[in-house]
């Protein structure tokens, strides 16, 4: 899950920008789920069907019918991975060049992952983009075809509002980051960081590197900005494309 974007264009992109963020009330001291099993299923299905109708070269409507609460902007990160047997018969053919996620359970290749860091579009809207991004866009993979589309499994990352952090109250597992000085600008998920088995610091160091900055940067004169993410999958309300 190591390719995470943000743009206020209308497509996403690899390059964050450096648009001014609000900076609301801090975190909650408890994660509470936001979205209802209706709802989640709702984005899912977006996901699939903004995939499938490239592939079979047909219209996706603008605003197709939503449960309510899914208008509100937010920024949202699309994964995709291959399941099951179809990625063992592929292989190496899915990518452009030699690319290891040896974190991922053996069952699953990732396939793309792309998302908006900012709250730049409505959700239903920002999940359809990033899905067609992930699938299409991200370099370091072949596009996805119709056989794979079908095997396809999403993981959506639906984002907090960001908010300025200390580096001791950063939070391993509950917390994604975004640093930023100047231009350079760098984000992870809060999954990574228990993916990879990291401390606060490294996650702190990761995050500059991410950016292109020095590992050291969170300790100058960067901005560290933290935010929480609601993560949820085809696997657990059983969407299919």
């Amino acid at each position: 899950m190591s390719k995470l974007s943000e743009t206020q264009s209308e497509k996403p992109s690899e390059n964050l920008t450096s648009r001014e963020v609000a900076r609301p009330a801090p975190l909650s001291s408890e994660l509470e789920l936001e979205f209802s099993l209706e709802q989640r299923r709702a984005l899912l299905g977006i996901a699939h069907q903004a995939i499938l109708s490239v592939l079979e070269r047909r219209p996706f409507p603008e605003a197709p019918p939503l449960p309510s609460g899914l208008a509100e902007p937010r920024g949202v990160f699309t994964t995709l991975y291959l399941r099951g047997d179809l990625h063992r018969e592929l292989g190496g053919e899915l990518h452009r060049e030699s690319h290891r996620e040896s974190h991922l359970e053996p069952h699953r290749q990732l396939r793309g992952c792309v998302g908006y860091a900012l709250p730049t579009a409505p959700l239903y809207r920002a999940v359809a983009e990033t899905a067609r991004a992930a699938a299409f866009d991200d370099s370091r993979f072949l596009p996805v075809t119709l056989e794979e589309a079908l095997q396809l499994e999403v993981f959506l990352s639906v984002l907090s509002r960001l908010v300025s952090i200390l580096p001791e109250a950063v939070e391993v597992g509950r917390h994604g980051l975004l640093i930023s000085d100047g231009v350079r600008r760098g984000l992870l998920l809060p999954q990574v960081p228990v993916e990879y088995g990291w401390d606060r610091e490294t996650f702190l160091e990761q995050t500059c590197r991410k950016a292109g900055l020095p590992l050291d940067a969170w300790r100058r004169t960067a901005t560290i900005e933290a935010f929480t993410a609601e993560v949820f999958s085809d696997a657990d309300v059983e969407v299919r494309g």
